[in-house]
């Protein structure tokens, strides 16, 4: 994906490179969920519900399948769908078509 969208930036595809960004942002906000509760200090700490120990500060990133990524990006192309349908029911057909451009560039992805 990151190929492409380098490759929708020299072409000037906007929409393109947008619907790439944000397919790559859903994806690494999956991967972002941590996998177990950090510890947190116990009274003795000058902050309440400070977290402690090495590391702590850093949230371990969950590894996501193949399948995980292809239904993040199934999610991102039915929410663009469906907005699509609002958003042209409002009378908005130039943003529709941008909503359904976008669905499509991130349907290939799921071949």
């Amino acid at each position: 994906m990151r190929g492409a969208l380098k490759t929708a930036m020299k072409d000037r595809d906007r929409l393109a490179a947008s619907a790439i960004r944000s397919g790559l942002g859903a994806i690494d906000n999956a991967e972002a969920v941590p996998d177990q509760p950090a510890t947190h200090a116990d009274g003795d700490s000058p902050i309440a519900g400070a977290v402690v120990g090495l590391g702590a500060t850093e949230a371990a990133r969950r590894e996501l399948t193949v399948e995980d990524v292809h239904e993040v990006l199934r999610t991102e192309v039915t929410e663009r769908r469906e907005a699509a349908i609002e958003i042209e029911a409002g009378g908005r057909a130039d943003r529709a078509a941008d909503l359904r451009h976008e669905a499509d560039v991130l349907e290939r992805f799921l071949d």
